[in-house]
């Protein structure tokens, strides 16, 4: 399986050589995030009729933030238990995810 990668400038966020695939978003287990103080869990929510509740991070690299720019699912649904704790990026802005 080739490596993902996610960036935000040249700063790497999290990098694996494993992954999943849901709906087009790459999700990184939580092993690959690579400096977990970057990430500062909010107060935001989301719901997914198969997956369940999504809670977010935003992404915090020096003076810029990036308010609510990953997401997971903590307690998935058994229909995407695969995806459990794993870093999704919203990559409509300046992160980037690639595969190598």
């Amino acid at each position: 399986m080739p490596l993902a990668r996610a960036t935000f400038e040249d700063i790497v966020l999290a990098e694996s050589p494993t992954w999943e695939t849901v709906e087009g978003n790459i999700y990184f287990p939580p092993t690959a995030i690579k400096d977990k103080s970057l990430f500062v869990p909010i107060d935001k929510v989301t719901f997914c009729p198969w997956k369940g509740d999504a809670s977010y991070y935003s992404i915090v690299v020096g003076p810029t933030t990036i308010p609510g720019g990953a997401w997971y699912y903590p307690n998935p649904y058994d229909a995407a238990s695969n995806i459990k704790d794993h870093v999704a990026f919203y990559t409509t802005g300046s992160i980037k995810v690639s595969v190598e």
